[in-house]
């Protein structure tokens, strides 16, 4: 851990699970063409609970609270080293002194500025561009996100820690803005890469990183093509959803009145009792040879792990596998 006492400029990315998956797949994105390593995980202590075991075969497994996990890059133009915090969940009550922790860790490390990344739904199509809404702890971030052309939120608030962070952030006397990437908000419960590739696009602009993002834009354009077949047959049956513009000039208006009101990336509470998920009705031995075959691949070459994270998220596995996924990023003599 002697490397971290001597970061260069580092800046901290933090991301949670949230609607459509837009900023944890941005995050893993990073995490993967980067290669970033695990440095630290963050215990939460009691203000996460357990709502839930897994079971299998019959086996009840034993009970873990979620996991937050810190990884890093070093720059080799020494400019921004960067600082990934990955959580698994966000906690349902305490959120603030979650944050006042996990931000006096990164002023610890030297950190300089925090990101947040988000989902912005809004009535948009598949098809159409996604826009990225942003908003900065102070009117320089303001103005750097001005030039970046996008779309500042005006009054209302973020929900979840997405937000709370960058107030705790600010508090503390860190510079931070949060960047949501647009999605359309019949599909929040569908990934949407496309809005996490709007979010990158923005991103390595800030920080000058250069990182192919094509794999990414690929993943955006099947499930553009997905969600816009499956809703011109709805549309074609039933007629005009709610919910749903027309055209990109409705969106824009819609987006103005969305502006006033309140973002929220927070993950859609857990209904209680058992879920069944037939891990053995899904997972077929053919698909779980592809699947071992992509995790060996991954372990050999970290650049290759996004590809692995497409696969489960089409697979509806990744929940299932996430633990084992991040633990890739581990220190290589640790593999």
């Amino acid at each position: 851990m002697a490397e971290l006492n001597q970061l260069n400029h580092p800046w901290l990315v933090a991301v949670w699970p949230g609607m459509g998956h837009v900023a944890l797949n941005a995050g893993v994105y990073l995490l993967s063409k980067l290669e970033m390593t695990a440095i630290a995980e963050f215990e939460g202590g009691d203000l996460f609970d357990v709502n839930q075991v897994e079971v299998n075969d019959g086996l009840i497994q034993p009970a873990r609270r979620p996991r937050n996990r810190f990884f890093v890059w070093i720059d080799p133009q020494k400019k921004h080293d960067l600082l990934l915090f990955i959580g698994e969940a966000q906690p349902p009550i305490g959120k603030f002194p979650f944050c006042r922790q996990l931000i006096a860790y990164a002023k610890e490390l030297g950190v300089e500025r925090v990101i947040t990344f988000a989902a912005m739904a809004t009535n948009m199509r598949p098809e159409h561009p996604s826009r990225v809404f942003g908003a900065a702890t102070d009117q320089e971030g303001v103005e750097e996100l001005r030039k970046l052309e996008i779309t500042i939120l005006k009054n209302g608030t973020i929900g979840g820690l997405n937000g709370v962070l960058l107030g705790a952030a600010a508090l503390s006397g860190l510079r931070g803005e949060c960047l949501l990437g647009e999605m359309p908000q019949v599909f929040a419960q569908v990934p949407f890469p496309k809005a996490s590739l709007a979010i990158l696009e923005v991103f390595t602009i800030m920080t000058g990183l250069q990182i192919d993002l094509e794999e990414l834009a690929e993943q955006g354009r099947a499930v553009e093509e997905q969600l816009g077949e499956l809703l011109h047959r709805v549309e074609e049956q039933y007629g005009p959803q709610p919910g749903i513009s027309s055209s990109e000039e409705e969106e824009r208006e819609f987006a103005t009145e969305f502006e006033e009101s309140t973002s929220s990336d927070e993950e859609p509470r857990e209904k209680t009792g058992y879920r069944y998920e037939g891990p053995d009705e899904v997972i077929s031995p053919n698909t779980e040879a592809k699947i071992e075959e992509l995790f060996a691949r991954a372990t050999t070459d970290r650049s290759k792990a996004f590809e692995l994270k497409r696969e489960l998220d089409r697979l509806g596995l990744f929940k299932k596998y996430e633990d084992r996924f991040l633990d890739l990023f581990k220190k290589k003599e640790e593999n």
